[in-house]
């Protein structure tokens, strides 16, 4: 892409009690050093999902800090990174369908929290196993990069902290106002030629949101493009983006976040899904809404039960990544499109113009 809570206080009944209770208190890490507190499973995601240090290489990106998108993960194959995702509960991650087309075996997919430099993990970092991997039924299926979703549920619970949160989903009543200034992050690639370098830090960039009619008029395929081939933003796309200063999403963002500030917390709202080059000049993202998506989210959850944590594999230790090679399953979509030369400002300027 190219507030942690701290101290508590206890008043004793007895003055030899109370000074025991303050040197306790003393010896204790504040919460936000601690790499394991208790989440209860999903009692407590409504207090936790969709809290940040946040209140912006991604392509014209930049590096993003720790704890600031706590629900970012990484998902490897064959221990390679190939794409992003979101943690959304404490068993429940979700990425992009495309980057399940080489296998669909749980066993073939590692899942990583806690990770801000994918080759310097922490006290933080977790590696997780996939219990079940649910590919959306209907992808690619009525129309091409349709449906773009992937449910990943965990062998075995992640507990919450500073550095591991998830992202707070939106039910299918939420309006998202156009132009609302949003959030995409991954460790994809700084432009459609360079890669992200080590130590692989995670990166962020601020988009706003585009309504579907001005998005459209950026992705025109060429004269003869035959059907199947033609893409076009359908209903269950949203589109964003930052034209002006050149933000996008690029290869090896895919199955990242799109997050928006929603009633006082982080919500995801898009899955990355596909986009022009990351190349000047610079076009919309495009990612899969889960707004649209929100029931078929609930109700695979509903349809499957947490697995019993202790079947689950042995926790493996979290890996150091040496390399992001960009390989097809983690690629952003890239559709033939007709691109008019001009520069990104002008381009802005002729959309506005035609919204009037």
């Amino acid at each position: 892409m190219g507030g942690s809570r701290r101290g508590r206080s206890r008043l004793g009944r007895q003055g030899a009690c109370a000074l025991a209770a303050l040197l306790l208190w003393l010896c204790l890490p504040p919460l936000s050093a601690q790499p394991k507190p208790s989440n209860k499973n999903n009692q407590n995601l409504a207090a936790v999902c969709g809290r940040s240090k946040v209140t912006g290489k991604i392509f014209g990106g930049q590096a993003a800090g720790p704890e600031r998108w706590p629900w970012q993960v990484s998902l490897l194959y064959s221990m390679q990174h190939i794409c992003g995702a979101t943690l959304i509960s404490s068993n429940w991650v979700i990425s992009a369908a495309h980057c399940f087309q080489r296998s669909r075996s749980p066993s073939d997919y590692r899942i990583l929290v806690g990770y801000n430099q994918l080759n310097k993990p922490t006290n933080f970092s977790r590696q997780m196993t996939v219990h079940k991997v649910i590919v959306h039924e209907d992808y690619n299926r009525k129309y091409r990069f349709g449906s773009d979703l992937t449910l990943l549920q965990l062998a075995a619970p992640v507990d919450f902290n500073s550095h591991v949160r998830p992202a707070c989903l939106p039910d299918n009543s939420t309006v998202l106002p156009m132009n609302s200034s949003c959030w995409i992050s991954g460790w994809g690639m700084l432009t459609e030629d360079v890669f992200l370098p080590a130590p692989f830090q995670l990166q962020e960039a601020k988009v706003s949101l585009i309504d579907s009619d001005s998005c459209s008029r950026f992705f025109i395929p060429p004269v003869g493009t035959p059907p199947e081939q033609v893409v076009t933003l359908q209903e269950d796309m949203i589109c964003a983006g930052d034209t002006w200063v050149e933000k996008s999403i690029c290869r090896g963002d895919s199955g990242g976040p799109l997050v928006c500030f929603l009633k006082g917390a982080w919500h995801l709202v898009g899955v990355t899904s596909w986009s022009w080059d990351c190349r000047s000049p610079i076009g919309p993202s495009v990612f899969a809404s889960t707004t649209y998506y929100a029931n078929w989210i609930k109700e695979k959850q509903r349809v499957n039960p947490a697995p019993n944590p202790s079947k689950a594999p042995p926790e493996e230790k979290p890996p150091v990544i040496t390399n992001i090679p960009i390989v097809d399953a983690g690629a952003v979509h890239r559709p033939r499109v007709f691109l008019v030369l001009l520069s990104s400002p002008i381009l802005l300027l002729l959309i506005l113009l035609q919204s009037q």
